[in-house]
């Protein structure tokens, strides 16, 4: 902790923090604040607490900032981190890439989403133990930041599978502290999650349970969780106390269903540069129905099933040819992996097809867009007949809690029973199983025929759903818990 800090009742640890760097032209160092629910969240939580929030230096400009900062403080180095105060660990570059890729996004992502093809992954070898033993690495970083910077009896609430480590290593540290855990991805079931080597698999989980409570976004992810401990570890599971007991210690389990921000989305929403965009979309769609999807480019996200369903649409009802117009935005995502690159070039290749087949001189039945651009998709939200919501496997989905919040004319969803928002809007929205290509196409005509009114009124009930618990109120809940 830096000299002239004081410690802190209420830490933060994420691998991506509220503020990154940029090196501009002439050398200095610009800083951007972050986005998304987490950052609002935390950030609103944490104004005005003496909250800490420690983070990871993402890039070479982040690096050069945590340097430059009295132990990483970048608040106390003068740079605006909008009132919170930011440890940002410079971490070596190689110990990260093989933490942040190989590990967490290349394998426990994986997992916990069943992404593998499993007659060729996962491989775990020599190199693979390497990989681990910097996950280690990075995980233990961050527990001797937070050890650094929590006054006596902080609360300190860890997020997300890049840090399921950290949790028992603060621990070990800190007995003093509580200490919370939470999960923004799906859990893998038992059978799945052992994929995992018998020792990686037991860390991860006694990772987690060195917290004094662990939190999921739905009860399904969190059922998965106590089964895994009882089947994998042993541990004694009490599933109407939602407790946990390994090794002498009990970890409490809880279930915060993370909402859209409501007010900041409509908000934001209604600024020129959305309003700017939302007519440049409407000149190109013109007075046709409109089916919206936007994701990034991950590959639980389902882009190129739902594509297909779209595609299939046109080809089995000719009767809406020239009359919808399906807007994807698919951004670019994790692309030091190669299996994204291949992903993202497959959803090109297909809405060019489809263009190809289908499109006429006065008709383009599908906009592409792989640029990221929030105020485009707050356009395309604003203009969405149907909202497809597909994917493959999601810890919770908030464009699917965000497109009712921000519709303007109601807004049927197609939504997949294996998104964790299913769990609070499935009553609303068409459900459908998302390797069902031909019921996902038959969803869309559905809700593309779906009467106005009812239209409107599914909206509302869906946007009530979606906004129940805020991102603030998500959060201080979890402090709640750890008293």
């Amino acid at each position: 902790m830096s000299p002239t800090a004081a410690a802190a009742r209420v830490l933060v640890a994420s691998n991506r923090g509220p503020v990154s760097f940029r090196t501009e032209d002439d050398g200095s160092l610009s800083v951007h604040r972050g986005g998304g629910g987490l950052v609002s969240g935390l950030s609103a939580a944490g104004q005005g607490t003496g909250a800490v929030w420690v983070c990871a230096a993402l890039s070479e400009a982040d690096r050069t900032a945590a340097r430059d900062s009295p132990s990483g403080r970048i608040d106390l180095a003068g740079h605006d981190t909008g009132d919170l105060a930011v440890r940002m660990l410079d971490i070596d570059p190689g110990t990260f890439a093989r933490a942040y890729n190989a590990i967490a996004n290349s394998t426990l992502w994986f997992i916990h989403h069943l992404l593998y093809d499993t007659p060729g992954k996962p491989v775990f070898d020599g190199r693979f133990r390497k990989e681990w033993a910097s996950y280690e690495a990075y995980n233990s970083a961050f527990a001797h930041a937070l050890a650094e910077e929590a006054a006596e009896g902080a609360q300190v609430v860890v997020q997300d599978y890049h840090l399921t480590l950290t949790p028992v290593l603060l621990r070990r540290l800190r007995p003093d502290l509580r200490i919370g855990h939470f999960s923004h991805t799906p859990w893998a079931p038992p059978d799945y999650f052992r994929l995992l080597p018998d020792d990686i698999a037991a860390a991860v989980l006694e990772g987690i349970l060195g917290a004094d409570r662990a939190g999921f976004l739905t009860r399904r992810w969190a059922g998965a969780f106590l089964d895994c401990c009882e089947q994998v570890l042993g541990a004694a599971v009490d599933r109407t106390a939602m407790t946990v007991t390994h090794q002498g210690h009990t970890t409490a389990i809880g279930v915060h269903g993370l909402g859209a921000d409501a007010d900041f989305l409509r908000e934001r929403a209604s600024r020129p540069d959305v309003d700017a965009r939302l007519a440049a979309l409407r000149e190109a769609v013109g007075d046709r129905k409109v089916i919206v999807r936007v994701d990034r480019t991950e590959l639980s996200k389902n882009i190129v099933r739902g594509l297909l369903a779209y595609r299939d649409l046109l080809r089995g009802r000719p009767e809406w040819h020239g009359k919808v117009v399906h807007i994807a935005f698919a951004y670019p995502s994790r692309h030091d992996l190669p299996e994204y690159r291949e992903y993202t070039a497959a959803v090109q290749r297909i809405a060019k097809e489809i263009d190809d087949e289908f499109g006429t001189d006065t008709w383009q039945p599908l906009i592409l867009h792989v640029n990221d651009d929030f105020p485009r998709s707050l356009a395309a939200y604003r203009l969405a007949d149907v909202a497809l919501v597909n994917p493959i496997r999601d810890g919770m989905n908030l464009v699917a809690k965000e497109i009712p919040v921000v519709s303007e004319r109601g807004c049927a969803l197609v939504l997949s029973r294996e998104a964790g928002a299913y769990e609070e809007l499935g009553a609303d929205a068409i459900v459908v199983n998302p390797f069902d290509v031909s019921a996902t196409t038959e969803a869309l005509h559905e809700a593309l025929s779906m009467d106005e009114s009812e239209r409107v009124e599914r909206t509302k009930r869906l946007a009530a759903a979606a906004t129940a618990l805020s991102p603030q109120q998500w959060f201080l809940d979890q402090l709640d818990g750890l008293r």
